[in-house]
């Protein structure tokens, strides 16, 4: 069954390899595979391109003096307008990978504290993206299974919830146990909540998506809520911010300082990815996914229980979005209060698209939004260009990645097949 036929969920090159290789005749046949590959990785590539280079005209054609310099001296104000953006995109990509020669220089010295300095905004890109891949993971595996999980947001919270509340209720446990309860705990939050458009759909036929943005906005009033009981609300403090999470159910940090707030929650976002992809292309319940997701029909008269296979996918998509929160809040913060996220559930809807619902291309989407955001505030700081850009050039990309015609139109190629975003687009609700 092809994984490009009608109604299945966005997919893209990245993890074609790994599922590739236990087909027959793969020595054979991998530079056919691997130019199929790159030919899916094109569009999202060329749409990422896009959206930078769109940025820079923005980065130029709000800048007054710029403007105005084209009506004098053109020549002088193209070399301003090569200057702002080559500056602008400079100081966003330092900011969020680090400067080489700053680590080369720091790295010399042998100096801790200017190592530790140099590796902050590494640092920063890996704290972002931490969350990103499990929201990530959360909405590509439903859109796998021809679900929308549009309600990682609120899954996320209910996982935080559930955290928060082993983390400090649990007192004098060693970390190897403390840690582990408290992530079960965030996975089990994000997982009830997922239940619950799961079992509605496959009993009354209700739609994910609308059951799954109210339970967004109830997971927002119901973290006020318990924020204001006597259980969860710090002692001494009226405002809504829980009580602070003991030592031992936080993330360690790979390096013990306060500037460098990236932590080992990283490795089990890449550990849950390495599961999801062998849940999805490695596993007999996966194969009943993304059977499902392709054509329902088939996959019903081939045995398979649909019911059982939303329910399942929905505990899933919960549980990989509660993990989201549980980093939130056993890391660096070690607390839970009102609006604590910038919004990882959204966003990993954007990723689950630029990655092509795949494992690797979360992973890869996840910390490209990661970098942006990690060097929105360096860029402002060194160039005066507001962050909004990189809002701006996030929205561009996915606008460009949902419109696959629209890049190839402009870059002038044709499509050998279908590719995800468009069957998404057509088949997501069947």
């Amino acid at each position: 069954m092809s994984e490009t036929s009608p109604g299945t969920a966005p997919s893209a090159a990245p993890d074609e390899v790994l599922e590739a290789a236990d087909a027959p005749g793969w020595p054979e046949e991998r530079p056919g595979r691997v130019r199929n590959v790159a030919q899916r990785a094109l569009v999202p590539l060329l749409a990422i391109l896009t959206a930078f280079l769109v940025g820079a005209l923005i980065i130029v054609f709000s800048d007054p003096e710029t403007l105005k310099l084209f009506t004098t001296d053109p020549v002088a104000a193209i070399q301003r307008a090569i200057g702002q953006v080559f500056d602008a995109y400079s100081a966003l990509i330092t900011g969020a990978l680090g400067s080489p020669t700053v680590i080369a220089a720091a790295i010399a010295s042998g100096d801790p504290t200017k190592i530790k300095e140099a590796f902050v905004p590494i640092s920063e890109t890996l704290f972002n993206a931490t969350p990103l891949v499990f929201t990530g993971l959360s909405v590509a595996l439903g859109f796998r299974s021809g679900l929308f999980n549009i309600g990682a947001e609120g899954q996320l919270y209910l996982g935080a919830i559930f955290a928060t509340f082993v983390g400090f209720s649990l007192t004098g446990l060693p970390i190897f146990i403390h840690l582990p309860l408290a992530i079960v705990a965030g996975f089990l939050g994000g997982a009830l909540w997922g239940f619950i458009p799961g079992i509605l759909k496959a009993r009354t036929g209700a739609h994910e998506v609308i059951v799954t943005i109210m339970l967004n906005y109830t997971a927002y009033r119901l973290l006020d809520l318990v924020l204001k009981t006597a259980v969860f609300q710090r002692e001494g403090r009226n405002d809504p911010i829980s009580k602070v999470v003991e030592v031992s159910a936080t993330f360690p940090p790979f390096v013990n300082d306060s500037a460098l707030r990236a932590n080992v929650s990283t490795l089990l976002a890449l550990a849950a990815a390495v599961g999801v992809s062998w849940l999805l292309f490695r596993s007999v319940r996966g194969f009943e996914f993304r059977a499902v997701g392709l054509n329902p029909g088939a996959a019903r008269y081939a045995g398979m229980s649909i019911s059982r296979t939303v329910v399942l996918t929905m505990i899933i998509c919960g549980g990989l979005a509660g993990l989201a929160g549980t980093t939130e809040v056993l890391g660096p913060s070690r607390t839970l209060s009102p609006g604590f996220s910038p919004g990882w559930g959204f966003d990993g809807i954007a990723v689950a698209l630029i990655g092509g619902s795949r494992p690797l291309g979360v992973v890869m989407a996840a910390f490209l939004f990661g970098a942006l955001r990690a060097g929105a505030t360096p860029m402002q700081a060194a160039t005066g260009i507001p962050i909004d850009l990189v809002v701006v050039i996030q929205a561009l990309v996915i606008m460009f990645v949902a419109a696959p015609a629209l890049v190839r139109g402009i870059y002038r190629f044709k499509a050998n097949s279908a590719t995800g975003t468009e069957v998404f687009a057509k088949g997501w609700g069947s």
